[in-house]
């Protein structure tokens, strides 16, 4: 009896409305994809309109996606503070994308595809309408094969800064083929003219780096130092350790050249096989960070895994000096590492509270994500009062 009185109730859980199931995923939802349609949530980023409104976009990848002809990326917005989520614009050709906001215009800016051309696109009405890139005056940038993620575009000195990478090679692989560099433009350009943006020389992949086993770098955070020294710190593959890694590439004040260090340059950050991105908060005059950290519990049981793969430790992280960091406290967290994880957020300080964009695998009620990379959630969290933690 009591059998046939669980899968009854079980079955009435599933016939529930997706809103109601997925109550238990953390935070709020601003989309869902089940993992049947064979394509997956990815590329959060994060904007704060002049009018108070967020803007959060996403694009699909995996193998129904278009991501190796012309990516499509979805725009959202949230009058609400984020408590809901209303799409307001599909595009096509646009991946890896980031958002931000510059003299009160809405830019997107990322490759077209996976290892596409660079294109920037202008939204006066935030986001629901485009402009279309179709030549180097309305916002073709770089063409040829690049690789990113929606890193933030930063003003600094008079210029919007913006690293990118790289896919020439010569090897073609993951990471192998990856080479850093920076993007910059002036602040009163014409950002969708290709002439306005500068490109700092771009640094190979080395394979004598981390005695032989690095895998790569990506995934670039332009960062200004506390001695106004200009940094590109970037995620490090090493699938050979979990002690991880950040590398910092030192790039002139000019934005024209940019080196590395193989004796300083990389150095110790725990989460710095994934996606990652760091922030100075004027007020406290401390940088942040949030990184997917691994926690020995976690370690110790998949000690031979590979530290990019666990994604489930979504960890707040500060610093006065960006080389010394300590934790501050865990935002998300789940105990499964192989179907859950809370990664490639973006997030934004939003007055005293800090907002988060994530890329979330999660249960949706009947089936697990895919893994925890192939994420069937973008959500949204509020890091209340952070600087007091």
């Amino acid at each position: 009896m009591k059998t046939h009185i669980i899968l009854a109730l079980f079955m009435g859980l599933l016939s529930l409305p997706l809103q109601t199931i997925c109550q238990q995923v953390p935070g709020d939802i601003v989309t869902y994809v089940s993992v049947d349609e064979g394509k997956y949530i990815g590329s959060p980023s994060l904007a704060i309109l002049p009018n108070g409104d967020y803007v959060a976009s996403h694009d699909f990848f995996g193998p129904k996606s278009s991501e190796w002809q012309q990516a499509v990326s979805r725009i959202f917005v949230s009058k609400d503070k984020g408590k809901k989520w209303r799409q307001v614009s599909t595009i096509h050709g646009a991946f890896w994308s980031s958002l931000f906001v510059h003299k009160g215009d809405l830019y997107l800016l990322g490759p077209d595809r996976h290892h596409g051309t660079v294109l920037i696109r202008k939204s006066t009405d935030g986001g629901k309408t485009w402009t279309q890139p179709t030549n180097k005056e309305n916002g073709v940038i770089l063409t040829g094969e690049f690789h990113c993620a929606p890193m933030p575009v930063v003003e600094y000195n008079g210029r919007l800064w913006r690293p990118m990478e790289t896919a020439h090679g010569p090897i073609l692989e993951w990471g192998k083929r990856y080479g850093a560099m920076v993007m910059s433009a002036d602040i009163n350009a014409d950002l969708l003219n290709a002439k306005s943006w500068q490109v700092s020389n771009s640094v190979p992949y080395n394979s004598e780096y981390l005695n032989g086993n690095f895998g790569g770098w990506l995934e670039g955070n332009f960062v200004v130092g506390r001695d106004n020294q200009l940094w590109n710190v970037l995620r490090v593959d090493n699938k050979n350790s979990l002690q991880e890694k950040a590398a910092f590439l030192e790039l002139s004040t000019d934005g024209k050249e940019l080196k590395f260090d193989k004796e300083t340059g990389f150095v110790d950050f725990p989460g710095g096989s994934k996606k990652f991105v760091i922030k100075f908060d004027e007020k406290s005059g401390e940088y942040y960070t949030l990184a997917n950290v691994i926690p020995e519990k976690y370690s110790s049981k998949y000690p031979n895994r590979n530290p990019a793969t666990f994604r489930n430790v979504l960890m707040l992280r500060k610093s006065k000096d960006l080389k010394n960091w300590v934790d501050v406290k865990t935002i998300l967290e789940n105990e499964d590492v192989i179907n859950h994880g809370f990664q490639y957020v973006d997030w934004l300080f939003d007055g005293n509270d800090i907002i988060v964009l994530s890329r979330t695998a999660f249960f949706d009620g009947k089936k697990n994500a895919r893994n925890n990379h192939d994420a069937n959630y973008l959500t949204f969290h509020r890091i209340e009062k952070f600087r007091s933690l």
